[in-house]
């Protein structure tokens, strides 16, 4: 029985080739579509589970509201991991991270020079807690001792070669020796954190530093077997109370209640590790995240690019089902049963879907590299034969089988024999509202497809051209200016000296989201929390302001005329509204310097006052900011005639190369970097664009098979049309007119299920777009073009056979 359900299926197949070629087609997109996003989401989910014990590692997170303002962190003071250790039995183990920034690297004795840009410091149980494996070296004692470090097995190859570098010493920054101890596995790709390279924490002594409001530790706790995270978290309180609260009192003189009837809270929390990757956006993350909403986003489009491959078929199905009318008529007369003719109609959809998942695997295959670039994923070929993705995928080509074929076999299986055998049957549902229906729904997800990639280009131009405050445009930024020490204003000076530099500056601080230094300030040298608030620091030069266009609104700039703008600041806007002052220039600030033990305060002048600019990302509203003058000496940034870029770049290198010889020489334009803080918007965009343009051919696919279909009925209609003198536009639009009213209808429901759907997008951004009417309109209008072009080439096709020929057999 099932060898001749297939042999009939065979035959239907090639009969029919020109409808089961679009029904191969559109489900073999669908499924290769599928396919990939399936992967996508999967390596997405997968980040951090390939920890032993993932599921009881927590990092501790922290929180403080002061005066309105809103901290948020993903990291904690430098004691709060021995104080989980030691004062609470439901954790197992504890351990500390810190970034450390880039590196000079190189080995003793030699000349060459590697700069490392994932660097941190880590407590000697890193490996215990993760269970990290060493290549080289003894977990027990890799990282005890300070002045010690452990390197991935890639920075070991690329540093000594195949060599055992244990007991080797590199020196960092040509002034500091470490000693390797330990060589490890390069961490998995979906891993949160890729640092290849580890230094000692006992090295630092600010490790050791006891204040619990100084937060610049990821900090992580391992609960012990059968111990839920609420446990812990339901006694943070009493540890705020305990180590937080004296701190509080000793520096905003206030006692925890008055703190707390005042509106600020203060406390700790847990964060699963398994869900930092695509839940955690917090300041001190170790490094950019994803985001769980891309991760639904993609999976629906994945799921209704495969609907609309499987609602294709059914459309001609359905509609081609007057051929099949005779062939049921003819097998019910002889006695088929009814759960027969559904099982060879189900059977033939099965054999269309292994067919479709063959050619879907093969350019699954051949698109991996192309879709890796797109998505910034590092999928391999060998993702699409692992045995439970294989099996999974081999559970949605049957269930695609059995839903697209589904309906067909139980309505063409519902044909009366005396019915089709008069001819009674003749159209199947060419009119049928299921079938209009389904083909709405089509071009509903393609329109909504359309807007939403309109949507979020119009958000990055918008992004481009918003006014921030700064210039951008013309600033090349020369990378660990640090290294430079105290030849850092001399390189500055020399490099100035170029015609093509209009005007440069040294600083720490830019612009571009890369700062996470802040302070707490309060406006009287007694502090009190309605006076006070957490404000990020900028350290800059003399010449900051006017290299980067930024707008004194108030008082002036720091000038090297006056010596006592050692101990002046300037601030922003929003600083000085929220510290609430009516004049501003002339009044002090003040924060705590001094040590710990022994905190002395520090006041500073307020000379000048600057316009807001966005040194964030426009995902977040402009902060408080204070600028204090220095010599932290991060970036060196150059605003240069870009018609002579090259030269200048040359010149920057050469200046570079006479003051750092063999420091490897970093540069890149600001606007770039601008744009690298929006490539995850940037990679939804194009991600959109791809998706959007194979939503609207398979839905063209579909209505390609249905207009040659309703061409194909209506062939003597139209030949009696032309004999009575009716001309080819008049024939197209007939053929044209009903399927472009589904489309209209389609853009109808779309609009406001878009509309809802970007506006939840847009919200990420304090600073976004409007939603335009024009996009709307356009994005409609490409859609009824398209689809009126794909209709029209069959219309047309049948507008111009000879009224002869149709009419031949009349």
């Amino acid at each position: 029985m099932l060898k001749n359900y297939f042999n009939v299926a065979l035959r239907n197949l090639l009969k029919h080739k020109f409808y089961s070629l679009l029904n191969v087609i559109g489900l073999s997109i669908g499924l290769a579509c599928f396919m990939l996003i399936s992967l996508f989401v999967k390596d997405e989910l997968s980040y951090d589970t390939h920890f032993e014990g993932a599921e009881r590692i927590y990092r501790v997170d922290f929180g403080a509201t002061l005066n309105g303002s809103d901290h948020i962190s993903a990291q904690v003071g430098a004691p709060t991991a021995l104080a989980l250790k030691t004062d609470y039995p439901e954790v197992e183990d504890a351990v500390r991270f810190r970034e450390t920034g880039n590196w000079f690297v190189k080995r003793k004795g030699q000349t060459e020079t590697f700069k490392e840009e994932h660097v941190l410091m880590a407590d000697s149980n890193l490996f215990k807690f993760f269970s990290l494996d060493l290549v080289y070296g003894d977990v027990e004692t890799a990282l005890n001792r300070p002045n010690t470090l452990v390197i991935d097995l890639t920075t070991s190859k690329k540093i000594f070669g195949d060599i055992n570098p244990i007991g080797e010493v590199l020196v960092l920054d040509n002034q500091t020796d470490y000693e390797v101890t330990g060589v490890y596995q390069d961490i998995p790709k979906n891993t949160h954190f890729h640092h290849n390279m580890m230094l000692s924490m006992s090295t630092f002594d600010w490790a050791n530093n006891q204040n619990w409001l100084s937060t610049n530790f990821n900090t992580y706790v391992k609960m012990k077997e059968g111990t839920p995270g609420e446990v812990l978290e339901a006694k943070f309180p009493g540890m705020i109370q305990t180590y937080c609260a004296p701190l509080i009192e000793q520096f905003l003189n206030m006692n925890m209640e008055e703190f707390r009837n005042s509106g600020n809270a203060v406390g700790f929390s847990l964060f699963p590790m398994t869900d930092i990757h695509l839940n955690s956006n917090k300041e001190g993350d170790l490094e950019a995240n994803g985001d769980l909403k891309y991760v639904f986003i993609f999976s629906a489009v994945g799921l209704f690019i495969l609907i609309l491959a499987c609602i294709n078929f059914m459309n001609l199905a359905t509609a081609r089902s007057a051929n099949r009318a005779k062939e049921v008529g003819v097998r019910k007369a002889m006695g088929a049963r009814k759960k027969q003719l559904i099982n060879q109609f189900v059977s033939e959809a099965l054999l269309i879907s292994v067919l479709a998942f063959l050619i879907a695997f093969l350019i699954s295959f051949l698109a991996i590299p192309s879709f890796n670039t797109l998505a910034s994923k590092e999928l391999s070929f060998l993702s699409l034969l692992d045995g439970s993705f294989v099996l999974f995928m081999l559970g949605v080509m049957i269930l695609v089988g059995l839903l697209a074929g589904s309906y067909p076999a139980f309505y063409m299986s519902m044909f009366r024999p005396v019915e089709v055998l008069k001819g009674t049957i003749r159209h199947g549902m060419k009119s049928g509202p299921i079938r209009s229906a389904l083909v709405i729904f089509q071009f509903a997800i393609s329109i909504i497809m359309i807007i939403g990639t309109a949507i979020v280009f119009d958000q990055l131009s918008f992004i481009q051209n918003k006014k921030l405050g700064y210039e951008k445009d013309q600033i090349l930024m020369v990378n660990d200016a640090w290294i430079l020490r105290d030849q850092v204003n001399a390189y500055k000076d020399e490099a100035s000296r170029n015609a093509n530099v209009i005007s440069s500056t040294i600083a720490s601080f830019t612009p571009m989201g890369n700062t996470n230094n802040s302070d707490l300030y309060f406006k009287n040298a007694s502090a009190a929390s309605d006076e006070s608030l957490v404000i990020s620091i900028a350290v800059v030069d003399h010449d900051f302001a006017n290299t980067m266009g930024i707008e004194i609104k108030e008082g002036r700039y720091f000038s090297e005329d006056f010596a006592s703008d050692s101990t002046a600041v300037l601030i922003n806007e929003t600083a000085a509204r929220n510290f609430g002052y009516d004049e501003p220039v002339g009044s002090m600030i003040y924060n705590y310097g001094g040590s710990n033990d022994n905190p002395v305060v520090d006041g500073y002048k307020i000379i000048g006052v600057v316009s807001d600019f966005h040194f964030k990302s426009l995902r977040s509203n402009i902060e408080p900011l204070v600028m204090h003058l220095g010599q932290n000496a991060g970036f060196g940034l150059f605003k240069i005639q870009m018609e002579n870029a090259d030269e200048t770049i040359d010149y920057l290198e050469a200046t570079w190369d006479k003051f750092a010889p063999g420091q490897p020489f970093e540069y890149q334009f600001m606007n770039q970097q601008f744009n690298a803080m929006y490539e995850s918007e940037n990679k939804v965009g194009k991600i959109f664009t791809v998706f959007a343009v194979l939503t609207i051919f398979i839905a063209c696919l579909g209505l390609f098979g249905l207009a040659a279909f309703t061409a194909e009925q209506k062939t003597k209609e139209i030949g009696i049309r032309k004999t009575l003198g009716a001309s080819i536009p008049s024939i197209v639009n007939l053929l044209s007119k009903n399927f472009l009213k589904l489309i209209v209808v389609a853009l109808v429901i779309a609009i406001p299920i878009a509309s809802l759907a970007m506006s939840y997008w847009l919200e990420a951004f304090a600073y976004r777009t409007n939603l335009k009417p024009s996009t709307y309109i356009i994005s409609g209008l490409i859609a009824i073009a398209i689809a009126w072009v794909t209709i029209s080439f069959q219309s047309w096709k049948a507008a111009r056979v000879n009224p002869a020929k149709s009419l031949k057999d009349e």
